[in-house]
């Protein structure tokens, strides 16, 4: 299936999480951005970002979307036994330690709160990263508990919406089947995930700190969200790479 304009607001989306051999990120970044952007999005997929995790030299991160999970399972049938992947998958593999860290999520907020992007726009081979900075908050909660999924929705985006940059996607998890098990993804997860991009890190600092000090949030929303959560949400602080669509 070819890229069509409705996989610029793809309903399924990866976040894969890459732990890389020392050293060997910036090497996968090249490969990465020269032979698997269009070949992946010739299969029916999308390439929506490539980021340098800031906070461990050798964590590369990534997402993908699709039209839906049977697009999903045609476009990976597609790439992975595919000639482009034949020919440089090996190298690629070669430089990583571990790639089952993957979330399958989809639009918090269905045809609203997803990722829209144009892939006409990604810049070319050799450009420049960047000066942007991107965050990813992954809030876990119990399986089968939709309370937290709900603050998240209902209650945490209209402040975050209020007090600085609008996320640019807020998602979930994707409950569908993994039909394509050559790629495991991780099971029995209950997450919300909100992107926001910012032009530096220190307006992201700020951001933080205006969340922080809105009273709903601070007296209400923050504290019913702790309460609901299984662990300690993460923060990924990304870096896009040069050709990364999201920045």
């Amino acid at each position: 299936m070819p890229l069509t304009e409705t996989f610029h607001r793809p309903a399924v989306i990866e976040l894969r999480q890459y732990t890389l051999r020392p050293g060997r990120r910036d090497d996968l970044i090249d490969l990465f951005d020269r032979e698997f952007v269009e070949t992946q999005e010739a299969t029916g997929m999308v390439v929506l970002g490539q980021f340098r995790d800031l906070d461990d030299p050798d964590r590369f991160v990534w997402l993908r979307g699709f039209h839906d999970m049977g697009a999903r399972h045609s476009a990976l049938t597609a790439f992975y036994g595919g000639p482009v992947w034949a020919e440089h998958g090996p190298e690629a593999n070669a430089s990583m330690l571990d790639s089952d860290d993957v979330l399958l999520l989809r639009p918090l907020v269905p045809d609203e709160s997803g990722f829209t992007v144009d892939p006409s726009e990604r810049p070319p081979v050799g450009s420049l990263a960047p000066e942007r900075f991107v965050s990813a908050w992954v809030w876990s909660f119990p399986p089968g508990r939709p309370e937290g999924i709900e603050l998240i929705r209902d209650r945490l985006l209209p402040v975050l919406h209020e007090t600085g940059p609008a996320p640019l996607a807020a998602l979930a998890t994707e409950n569908a089947h993994n039909t394509f098990p050559r790629l495991p993804v991780r099971t029995g997860e209950n997450v919300a995930v909100v992107f926001t991009s910012y032009a530096d890190e220190d307006t992201y600092r700020k951001h933080l700190t205006a969340i922080r000090d809105h009273p709903l949030a601070r007296d209400e929303i923050l504290p019913r969200i702790e309460r609901e959560q299984a662990v300690t949400p993460r923060t990924l602080r990304l870096a896009p790479t040069g050709r990364s669509a999201i920045s």
